[in-house]
């Protein structure tokens, strides 16, 4: 797994890529977009972004995203790729969870992939990786959607809490949970967008311990791994839903 963060420091120099390693062009659009016109904005080397030096299959590309304690308490992170159709790939408000997210999405050519965590102090904080791909991840029919076979598994909920992780690992307790759905982007003809767009952890007592809003970048039957400090008691409640109002829950014990 390739890793590359932007140096740290104070906010990046008036320039046409506002300070940007990457030297994006459209960079300065998404920050509007995405962060606000207003945003207060530094590139950081503790916001950590892991990903593969080249895309192999690009319907499916692995990201984890790990922001350093010391950056101090994390409201959301948001994850982006500059040169996808649709830039926007999660929202995540890790809530009672660790800063720390693991995923599957699709890219549709090389390009920059951020993670842009607000602190409570509402700064954005920015890292980056950069992914080579030969492209088209976004503008390609699913497996399930070509079989047909979605169908049959939508919104199927499968997981398992892992704890005793290796030394090193900075958490206590992983979940790691799959939901079955085509997550179609709309860029496909006569495909409308069809993704899951929001879920939700909740312990036994049904308190929200993490939160995450989903796009249509996201890879099909998306995998999705959260930390937490301590292993939540009782198990853990899956709920959720999909842009088209079909509800997700389950349990995990």
């Amino acid at each position: 797994m390739a890793q590359t963060s932007a140096p740290p420091g104070a906010p990046g120099v008036a320039d046409a890529f506002e300070g940007d390693p990457f030297r994006s062009l459209p960079w300065v659009d998404m920050r509007r977009e995405y962060l606000g016109p207003q945003a207060q904005v530094r590139w950081e080397a503790r916001v950590r972004v892991q990903g593969p030096d080249f895309a192999e299959d690009p319907m499916n590309v692995p990201i984890h995203v790990q922001v350093d304690p010391a950056l101090g308490p994390v409201r959301q992170i948001t994850v982006l790729v500059d040169r996808n159709p649709i830039r926007r790939v999660v929202d995540y408000f890790p809530v009672q969870a660790l800063p720390s997210l693991s995923f599957r999405f699709k890219l549709e050519q090389a390009s920059p992939v951020r993670a842009a965590v607000q602190t409570a102090d509402g700064v954005w904080h920015v890292g980056g990786t950069w992914v080579e791909s030969a492209g088209g991840g976004c503008t390609v029919s699913g497996a399930t959607r070509k079989d047909g076979s979605w169908s049959q598994t939508l919104g199927e909920v499968s997981g398992r809490l892992f704890s005793g992780l290796p030394e090193g690992a900075g958490a206590a307790s992983r979940l790691r949970l799959r939901v079955m759905h085509p997550m179609d982007t709309g860029l496909v003809g006569g495909i409308p967008a069809f993704f899951v767009n929001r879920l939700s952890v909740r312990d036994a007592q049904d308190r929200e311990l993490a939160r995450l809003h989903s796009y249509e970048p996201v890879s099909e039957n998306p995998v999705f791994s959260f930390d937490f400090a301590q292993p939540p008691a009782g198990g853990v409640r899956i709920v959720g839903s999909d842009n088209n109002g079909n509800r997700i829950t389950s349990r995990l014990e």
